[in-house]
């Protein structure tokens, strides 16, 4: 039966029925979580990410594979302190996510400190599209959340297999931005950046189906989808770095200079320039970079997973 045709600004109606009954718990529990007070919240994130660290012992593996081959550099000491931070890291940003969907954001309004905004007057003065590219980081939610008072954003992400939770996901981030694109609505995406719009958009996940190159990530060669190059190629946009990091309790978003001459006619080598802005992020806040995404899962041929057979 074909999909229902969906709008990127609104949600999908809401699933009920027995069998979502689990998820509907699980998403009470997150939105009382969001009411909580900020200090607590980071308190009882970093108990949870410690319990994680114990008990995800799949992800943990994955995340430490990551590590070694990305900081070969540091000792194995150093490398498991960064494990263990990133962990702390990943239980706060559960109620990060929460707060950003179903909480209040007035606390961390007060302390924001963005820098670059007035990068983007020539842009908007050209009537160009912005694609901001960042990655997946665990303060991506809150941070969009704070940069939206700011820019119309928009945004772009992979739909959910849970009904449930792709309500509860669109519905959350629909308070904050102006519209939401499934990673198969690309031409309302390429529509919205020609008419001179914002699009953030993380492209650093190994997305299985989609046109792909490897380039190197950290040095290692990683399955990139092209879809940056894509996008600047088909609507003329600028393509913009977005580094956002928490630094205690408070929040530093930066917008970087677009990137020069781009896009090329190489597909793999404007990949390999979007990596390397993205590296450059994680580098300013690697503990709060999803690790425990298997990054390097397809190998190049002749190359074997660093992560084993499943």
């Amino acid at each position: 039966m074909p999909r229902a045709v969906e709008s990127p600004t609104s949600p999908p109606s809401p699933p009920f029925g027995p069998r979502h009954w689990p998820m509907w718990f699980a998403l009470g529990v997150m939105c009382l979580g969001a009411r909580l007070p900020w200090s607590v919240q980071r308190g009882l994130g970093r108990v949870i990410g410690a319990l994680a660290f114990r008990v995800g012992t799949a992800r943990r593996r994955a995340a430490r594979i990551n590590l070694g081959l990305c900081f070969p550099e540091m000792s194995p000491d150093q490398r498991e302190r960064l494990l263990r931070d990133s962990f702390r890291d990943l239980g706060i940003g559960f109620f990060e996510f929460a707060r950003a969907w179903w909480g209040s954001a007035t606390p961390m309004r007060r302390t924001v400190r963005i820098e670059g905004l007035e990068l983007l007057d020539d842009i908007r003065a050209q009537g160009r599209g912005v694609l901001m590219v960042s990655g997946h980081f665990m303060t991506l939610e809150m941070c969009g959340r704070l940069m939206c008072d700011h820019l119309p954003l928009t945004g772009m992400y992979r739909r959910h297999r849970s009904p449930v939770m792709e309500w509860a996901v669109k519905r959350g981030r629909l308070r904050y931005a102006k519209a939401m694109f499934t990673n198969d609505e690309i031409r309302p995406a390429i529509r919205h950046l020609k008419q001179g719009g914002f699009l953030w958009y993380a492209p650093d996940q190994d997305m299985r189906g989609k046109d792909t190159v490897f380039a190197p990530f950290f040095g290692v060669p990683a399955a990139t989808i092209t879809a940056t190059h894509q996008f600047a190629r088909l609507s003329g946009c600028a393509v913009v770095p977005f580094f956002h990091r928490r630094e205690g309790a408070h929040y530093v978003l930066r917008v970087g200079a677009p990137l020069a001459d781009f896009p090329s006619n190489d597909a793999a080598a404007d990949s390999t320039r979007v990596n390397a802005a993205i590296e450059a992020m994680v580098r300013e806040a690697p503990t709060q970079y999803l690790w425990i995404h298997r990054r390097f899962k397809r190998r190049p041929p002749g190359m074997t997973s660093p992560y084993g057979k499943r």
